[in-house]
């Protein structure tokens, strides 16, 4: 039976709320997988030893999401005490290159086993389809479990947040609008992200996302309409209120949203003066 291990990285931040979540598939078969690498916390670490232990299987495969460091950074810690585990992710190699792991390149479609079976030893289709979802970062992927329609969704969806589109670092607000419309029309049941609580209403929550987009782009126009010309004054006058923290991640949401009205005509930038 597919029953995908919670495993908290123990990373809070402002940015990462409680922490990753890290998901463990671990098989009868002797076989485990594990979707993001975390950071490499040691209490991250004996947690994942643990449940290795309680069902008796190894590490053999490493999932990632993304390259960012939440989800990737804790690669070489895993590689060092899981010598049979590789590697695997989207390519993206400016920031594959942070991590001093081997990396097995992912691509859109790919079919990657688990090392699950079912009960009994009885064969079950346990594989993940890999789906490319860029938007977030250009790498982003979602691991896709058809049988139960459950998804692996790294940092597409947070339950009751926004994710950050961090545009200057290869974020695109249209990728990932297409990458949301490309989930929904999958129809999961049950969606597993890396941050935050597991989602069982993905269509409540991604058309929420849909129409938060779209009203962020409808005051990012009114921003311009009214006059605010720079990314800092629009984000100002649209995130009044919030918390410096989260000031920069606001600021790369609206230039994302920016770019993409640039990319549709509708917006021009002149040495960082922004108009419509």
């Amino acid at each position: 039976m597919f029953k995908p291990i919670l495993i908290e990285a123990r990373n809070p931040g402002p940015m990462t709320g409680r922490g990753n979540n890290t998901y463990l598939v671990a098989g009868a078969n002797g076989a485990a997988t594990l979707i993001d690498a975390g950071v490499g916390e040691p209490p991250h670490l004996a947690e994942i030893d643990r449940r290795l232990k309680a069902h008796r299987t190894r590490l053999d495969r490493v999932l990632v999401t993304h390259g960012h460091a939440d989800h990737a950074s804790g690669a070489p810690v895993l590689a060092s005490a899981h010598a049979h585990a590789t590697f695997a992710k989207y390519p993206w190699p400016e920031e594959d290159v942070r991590y001093q792991v081997v990396w097995q390149a992912l691509a859109d479609g790919d079919v990657v086993a688990t090392g699950a079976a079912g009960a009994a030893g009885a064969a079950e289709d346990e594989s993940l389809i890999v789906l490319h979802t860029p938007g977030h970062s250009p790498d982003h992927a979602v691991f896709w479990h058809e049988p139960t329609r459950t998804a692996f969704t790294g940092d597409l969806v947070v339950a009751g947040s926004s994710v950050m589109i961090h545009s200057s670092r290869g974020g695109n607000l249209a990728d990932y609008l297409a990458a949301l419309e490309r989930l929904l029309a999958l129809a999961p049941r049950t969606l597993l992200p890396a941050h935050g609580p597991r989602v069982d209403d993905p269509k409540a929550l991604i058309t929420g996302y849909l129409e938060h987009r779209r009203m962020r782009e409808r005051q990012v126009i009114a921003a311009l309409q009214a006059g605010h010309a720079s990314v800092q004054a629009i984000a100002e006058s649209i995130y009044d209120g919030l918390a410096p923290a989260l000031m920069a991640a606001a600021r790369e949401n609206v230039r994302a949203h920016l770019e993409k009205l640039r990319a549709e005509g509708r917006a021009i930038d002149e040495a960082g003066r922004w108009t419509m």
